[in-house]
């Protein structure tokens, strides 16, 4: 089986959350614990407090994990994003591949009597969240907030 990195804290918390709301919706009602005991069942831990020691005894990650909310800008223009794919380039160690979906699209052109609008990309990053292809002006076509 594959490693697979852990979500942050937050993200699995969230993930629980959302599972007893789901549940609810079909009238099975399950408490939080129980909610956060099925996360970890679904991570392959025997316990959440387990998960729990995993997650808690790590450096944190990247924010441009798999589910994030991202902002920053794409060739200049800002938005905000869920990350819908991540990939870690294996022979290019700290660079990422992401498919980010926009919550608004973007126009990717600059003449004011065309567009093209963007609603989805693909990008490679590097930690510090900025991308090496860069436009003829210098600037990262990709670059993320904290």
């Amino acid at each position: 089986m594959p490693h697979t990195p852990l979500p942050a804290l937050e993200t699995l918390k969230d993930q629980a959350k959302r599972l007893r709301a789901r549940l609810a919706q079909e009238d099975q009602t399950i408490s939080h614990s129980r909610a956060l005991e099925l996360i970890a069942a679904q991570y392959g831990f025997r316990d959440w407090n387990t998960l729990h020691a995993k997650v808690g005894n790590r450096p944190p990650l990247n924010p441009w994990m798999l589910g994030a909310r991202v902002s920053g800008t794409y060739l200049g223009h800002k938005f905000t994003a869920e990350v819908i794919s991540v990939q870690a380039i294996q022979n290019r160690p700290g660079y990422y591949r992401l498919t980010m979906k926009f919550d608004e699209p973007v126009d990717v052109v600059t003449f004011e009597s065309f567009s093209a609008f963007r609603r989805r990309i693909n990008c490679t990053i590097d930690e510090t969240g900025r991308s090496p292809s860069k436009t003829s002006d210098g600037r990262p076509h990709v670059e993320l907030s904290w």
